[in-house]
């Protein structure tokens, strides 16, 4: 009996998996930003960049396709040498990253800029109500505060740099995850990360999304060295404190970043379930220890956000949670600009509560039952189509200032980055090229079941419906999920390669011919 419930579930969470993950593949193949030349949708177009590389590309596959010393070069280079090769490309992609942050580090707006300010003037009246109004974005002020006074400097090139450095953590805890649970896997992992990193403006945005990248991949990583390594007890055991400290960090920076971790956390109690031998004891110590760092971490971070004196912040003015909920009712199913005027100005908080309830009545009523369904599958589409996460679109991924300035080198690279540059189409294109082949990799890779698959599978269906239930509406909000998704397409592309094996005889490794005529 606890076998065939054990398989049920497995089967059910595979399915509902592909029912979420059918719907954002197809919308990110139909996304306007594949649309080439003049584009009336989005208003921003590609040039003879995209061209030019769309020929390239072509260039190449033609010439693999007909050239046998072509295809035995590449595979000597990309795959024999797969570790040099990958490294490398990491390597420069790292540099790439550097010289964009030295070249382009603008001031950002909406919140990025209202925690900026707080560095600035942290009793400034706007300031303090921004803050008492949003608490959650407290634990990041105060980081960036210690990190000011640390280094003596609050310039947005310092920020952006701790924001490459974040992202780069998080490249390599992943990178480690990858190690623990097949080595093998690891030069894949380099090259996606390398592709993902290349077409990752948002390093230049210092906010939740990108610095709590670490946290996430970091109890993964934790998990990962629990439940898939070798490694000694005592390793083991700090593991399961690393995890602990790892989710209450990313819940203080972003509490929707700990999904994935509730979704280790079933997959594991599921796979109890299954009848084979459990070492109860040694299990039951892991979740002491887990639970233990878990409450102890949460409890001293309270207290350091509770007691602090950098900022008077009035709590009874906070948002309430339903008022999120509301939000993600509205319109595309994000931000809304009068709920939002509501709560700054509804001093008392039940009072602020019984108007988020009553909204999400009242439109509920004015969906019914299928204008909810067809609302949530555009929310899922706003919420996972763009592979550009809504750079240049997201007020929070935009700069304060939309004209490139100058012809200079910087003045080329803010061409491709600013709301008004002649090539941002191009790079919304790109992206968006990159984000089908990562979703690809994982879409076709449907006969992989272990364990690990199914906790990254179950992550990103929790992702799915925290947005679909909060507010989203854009496709930023995944950017906290992406050490999920980048760890299940790398983990996904054997998989996938052996799909494209059987059906694509030109993938084929090449053969040589060692005869002597």
């Amino acid at each position: 009996m606890r076998q065939q419930f054990y398989h049920f579930n497995t089967r059910a969470l595979k399915l509902i998996f592909y029912g979420f993950f059918i719907l954002t593949f197809g919308f990110a193949l139909t996304s306007p930003n594949l649309i080439l030349g003049d584009n009336a949708v989005t208003k921003v177009g590609t040039t003879g960049v995209t061209t030019g590389v769309l020929l390239l590309a072509l260039a190449i596959a033609l010439t693999l396709y007909v050239s046998p010393h072509a295809r035995r070069l590449g595979y000597k280079v990309f795959v024999t040498n797969r570790w040099v090769t990958a490294s490398g490309c990491l390597g420069l992609v790292v540099l790439g990253q550097i010289g964009l942050v030295w070249a382009l580090h603008f001031p950002s707006g909406a919140d990025v800029d209202a925690i900026h300010q707080a560095l600035l003037t942290p009793n400034a009246p706007n300031t303090v109500g921004y803050f008492s109004v949003n608490p959650n974005n407290l634990p990041l002020l105060l980081i960036q505060h210690w990190l000011a006074s640390q280094f003596h400097t609050t310039s947005w090139l310092f920020f952006d740099s701790w924001t490459l450095l974040f992202v780069d953590v998080s490249a390599t805890l992943n990178l480690l995850s990858l190690a623990v649970i097949d080595r093998t896997n690891v030069p894949w992992g380099l090259y996606l990360h390398a592709l993902w990193l290349a077409f990752f403006p948002a390093i230049t945005i210092p906010y939740t999304d990108t610095w709590v990248l670490p946290a996430v991949s970091f109890y993964i990583l934790c998990y990962c060295v629990l439940a898939y390594s070798n490694a000694p007890k005592l390793l083991k055991a700090l593991a399961a404190l690393g995890f602990g400290m790892g989710v209450s960090a990313a819940f203080f920076i972003k509490p929707s970043a700990i999904v994935p971790a509730i979704a280790i956390v079933l997959i594991e109690g599921l796979t109890l379930l299954k009848p084979q031998p459990h070492h109860w004891l040694w299990l039951g110590l892991l979740a002491l220890l887990l639970t233990g760092s878990t409450a102890g971490s949460y409890i001293v971070g309270h207290h350091v956000v509770q007691t602090q004196t950098y900022i008077r912040v009035n709590q009874a003015r906070a948002k309430p949670l339903v008022h999120f909920i509301n939000m993600g009712l509205s319109g595309q199913g994000g931000y809304n600009a009068k709920d939002s005027y509501k709560m700054v100005t509804t001093l008392n908080k039940q009072a602020r509560i019984n108007y988020s309830v009553t909204t999400i009545k009242r439109r509920l009523r004015r969906l019914g039952l299928t204008g909810y369904v067809a609302f949530l599958w555009q929310k899922q589409q706003h919420n996972t189509s763009d592979g550009s996460f809504g750079w240049a679109q997201d007020p929070l991924l935009a700069q304060r200032r939309h004209f490139p300035t100058s012809p200079s080198w910087s003045g080329h690279l803010e061409n491709f980055l600013f709301l008004y540059g002649r090539n941002l189409g191009d790079l919304r294109f790109l992206t968006q090229i990159w984000w089908c082949l990562w979703l690809g990799l994982i879409f076709f890779a449907w006969h992989d079941d272990r364990k690990i698959i199914q906790a990254l599978r179950l992550a990103f269906v929790g992702g799915c419906l925290f947005l679909l239930i909060f507010e989203g509406g854009r496709s930023r909000y995944l950017i906290q999920f992406l050490p999920v998704l980048l760890l299940l397409a790398t983990l996904n592309s054997p998989a996938t390669h052996q799909l494209l094996h059987r059906h694509l005889a030109w993938l084929h490794a090449p053969t040589v011919n060692h005869s002597v005529t």
